[in-house]
């Protein structure tokens, strides 16, 4: 069938210009697949790159993301201490719990002063990481990097398991369920967060403000209670008990070793300390003043509610089960509420926020996580993949693998808290060491006013950091320490090989690019399309070989079945293909990868050839389809394409599809009232135009559907794509822009760049329409930017 060819010219012989291309160009675009429409039916509809400014969260929000961590600590870090203490000390362990969370106290003022200059001088975010980078080379921040980031995958797993324990506290018949349970919290959680940072951050404040809320009552009641003489001694079995000696010296026969050991387990209490400083670009702007309160809010916080619950359970003399479970908050709740119908209620009120809270800190990780992870693969230490955001503008890689290793962590562990802790605080106190180590190496660099203040904030820090180091490593050595203490360098040695890999991989890639980009091209341009069979997904190939124009083009096929070869060649003969001939190659081995290989190579063998191999490949709906058919298509283009200068495409037939090969073009008349139906009804001058979201007035605009050749038009709209010309080449910049209605050229003759203008960017332009590459398109107009 022959085509009709357009004219630029209409049927009177005048020039016919091009007309503005429509939002819909009317062309059938492949509908979205099954994996995707899932996606967008379970996390709702993808955000624009645009929205991520949103997405940030003022301070109440941002409270709830990223201190659940640091605040549901104390609802188990009390009970962490007790656990090293009874066993040493029996009831004398109650005289030392508040004088050891007061020592845990102090250092967690320490490290929120230094966070709160941490975030002050990089509040860019990436905290710890960053600053060791920084200030000690890219080696030792994979140290802190892999630190944190078992930090935040131990998190996880902390939080889900201490959430289950509190859930199991109060509804028994839970206990059998404690591992399917605890996983299913990180699987909600880490659903919660693929929705995006904004919603996940609405729906995870309401259970912190609750645990919040809740323990303000335990804590006031408790006071009140206490004050009046009616707090009740709950006491511990008689068996866990022993008699306190007061001539057994300081410790009541704790020993420092002892006192140390309990010391350390406490040091759970200030995890999550880091975990603003790792986010501060998800507050909303001035971004680091608001991080800055709001760690001070949460150190606050922390601080009362781990205090509190200390001097409770000294009082009431609640002592952590062996099974674990009823935890310590839950029995110092009963002792405090009682058992009337209303402290039976506050209980249960008290349980449901503890366990809800800490489920919810297990939020901190998924915040924190996939952004360091981010920065981290941007330094090329890890995956690529983790750099990128996903449908919700969240890293969704991150989320996904933070979650899968976390479940792993609770099914090995069997979801018991006291099993995860020892691994949890080594890394935690390693990034804190390292980070506040950076910072004094930056205040004593960079000498800012006021710089020796911030060196005793960091250097204090660092040292009590360094002491809890220390004492975590020793004392939780064969509770389970030993287990990060090893894999910690395993993950730094993987992190810098995996940095070589990428070095390797990028010299390779770049080294010759100036000389690749600009040599000359090959004197000769060859192509060959491989042929099995003469059917529909042949001749589209034959056709798209046709469009490129080569100085050789021709069909080959290796000949395995010489009867097969004859019906071919006959087929050929019969076709009536101009200047496309049919080359058989024998092949008597039957390797037709081989034989391809040295087909190719025997057209390079004169070094002045470029040679493109063509494959028709077929495409099949179905797996079983698949299955049916080999895949000697791919082992040919694999081989051919380690040639130098030799080229494998392939050329898709999808089966099923209704998609004509060749679409006829319309007469002039029918192209024209085709063209007015797409530009439809002018739109009122003077009424508001949606750009990307924005709503923007412009008197006697122009949409740019009915854009005219040679009219002057002010049109509106969104910076679709933009062209960067080469440094050799004459300046030019190339715009397209799109309204609700098309899209048109906007070219800047003379200039690079313009200052502002970037895809995405808002524009209100007026120029005279002209033609540029055969498109209409605006010639070095006016314009201005809309914000």
């Amino acid at each position: 069938m022959a085509i009709e060819v357009e004219s630029t010219l209409a049927p009177d012989g005048r020039y016919r210009p091009p007309s503005p291309v429509p939002v819909d160009p009317g062309v059938p675009l492949p509908p979205d697949g099954l994996g995707y429409r899932f996606k967008r039916k379970v996390l709702g509809p993808p955000l624009h790159s645009e929205e991520i400014e949103e997405q940030r969260l003022g301070k109440p929000t941002a409270l709830a993301v990223f201190a659940s961590d640091n605040l549901s600590s104390s609802a188990y870090a009390t009970e962490e201490i007790l656990h090293v203490l009874i066993p040493l000390v029996g009831l004398a362990a109650f005289s030392l719990v508040v004088p050891i969370t007061l020592a845990m106290v102090v250092v967690l003022g320490f490290l929120i002063l230094s966070y709160r200059e941490t975030i002050k001088e990089y509040p860019s975010a990436g905290g710890a990481y960053v600053v060791t980078r920084d200030n000690f080379g890219v080696v030792p921040a994979q140290v802190a990097g892999a630190s944190l980031l078992t930090d935040y995958i131990l998190t996880v797993a902390v939080s889900a398991a201490a959430g289950t324990a509190a859930l199991v506290s109060a509804v028994g018949a839970l206990r059998p369920y404690t591992v399917p349970i605890a996983c299913f919290f990180i699987a909600l959680v880490a659903y919660g967060n693929l929705r995006g940072v904004k919603e996940s951050g609405k729906v995870f404040a309401v259970p912190t403000y609750f645990f919040i809320f809740n323990m303000a009552l335990l804590l006031g009641i408790g006071l009140w209670k206490y004050v009046g003489g009616d707090l009740p001694v709950v006491g511990l079995l008689a068996e866990e008990a022993k008699e306190i000696d007061l001539r057994e010296g300081l410790f009541y026969g704790a020993g420092i070793w002892g006192v140390l050991h309990a010391f350390a387990s406490g040091g759970a209490a200030v995890t999550g300390v880091e975990a603003i400083s790792n986010g501060v670009p998800a507050f909303r702007e001035p971004a680091w003043k608001n991080a800055r309160q709001t760690l001070v809010i949460m150190g606050i916080g922390l601080g009362i509610m781990f205090l509190g619950l200390s001097a409770l359970a000294a009082q009431t003399k609640v002592g952590p089960s062996p099974t674990g479970t009823p935890t310590v908050i839950a029995q110092v709740g009963e002792a405090v509420f009682g058992s009337s119908g209303m402290g039976t209620a506050l209980f249960y009120s008290l349980q449901l926020g503890t366990m809800l809270i800490l489920i919810m800190a297990a939020n901190t990780g998924f915040a924190d996580f996939p952004r360091l992870a981010s920065f981290q693969a941007g330094d090329s230490f890890l995956p690529r993949q983790l750099m990128k955001r996903g449908h919700r503008l969240v890293y969704s890689n991150g989320v996904i693998v933070l979650a899968g290793v976390a479940m792993l962590l609770v099914v090995a562990t069997g979801g018991v808290v006291t099993k995860l802790i020892p691994l949890y605080a080594i890394g935690v106190f390693t990034g804190f060491t390292i980070s506040q180590a950076g910072m004094v190496k930056h205040h004593l660099t960079h000498r800012q006013p006021g710089y020796h203040r911030s060196i005793v904030i960091q250097g204090v820090g660092c040292g009590l950091s360094f002491v809890v180091l220390v004492i975590l490593a020793v004392t939780k050595f064969t509770d389970g320490a030993w287990v990060i203490l090893l894999v910690l360098p395993i993950m730094v040695v993987l992190l810098l090989r995996l940095n070589g890999q990428y070095e390797v991989e990028a010299v390779e890639l770049e080294h010759e690019v100036p000389a690749a980009a600009t040599a000359p091209i090959m004197r000769r341009h060859v192509v060959l399309v491989f042929v099995d069979r003469l059917d529909a997904a042949t001749a589209r190939t034959i056709q798209y070989a046709r469009s490129l124009t080569p100085d050789e083009l021709r069909a080959v096929h290796f000949v395995i079945d010489d009867a097969h070869a004859a019906v071919l060649a006959e087929s050929w003969r019969n076709l009536g293909l101009q200047r496309v001939s049919l080359e058989l190659v024998a092949c008597p081995d039957r390797r037709l990868t081989r034989a391809a290989v040295e087909c190719v190579a025997r057209e390079l063998s004169d070094r002045e050839t470029e040679v493109s191999v063509l494959l028709p490949e077929r495409k099949y709906k179905g797996i079983w389809h698949r299955v049916l058919h080999d895949r000697t298509g791919e082992a040919i283009q694999e081989q051919v394409s380690k040639l130098a200068h030799a080229n494998v495409t392939t050329v898709p037939f999808h089966f099923g599809s209704k998609a004509e090969a060749q679409l006829p073009v319309a007469s002039y008349a029918d192209s024209v009232q085709a063209e007015a139906h797409l530009r439809g009804p002018a739109p009122d001058p003077s009424g508001p135009l949606d750009v990307g979201g924005v709503a923007v007035a412009v008197n006697g605009r122009t949409a740019i559907i009915h854009a005219h050749w040679r009219e002057r038009v002010t049109v509106v709209g969104r910076v679709r794509s933009l062209r960067v010309a080469p440094q050799h080449d004459a300046p030019t910049l190339e715009l397209v822009l799109v309204d609700d209605t098309g899209a048109i050229s906007v070219v800047f003759l003379g200039r690079r760049a313009l200052a502002g203008v970037e895809v995405g960017s808002r524009m209100v332009v007026e120029g005279t329409v002209g033609v540029h590459k055969a498109r209409l398109a605006l010639l070095n107009p006016t314009y201005r930017l809309v914000i």
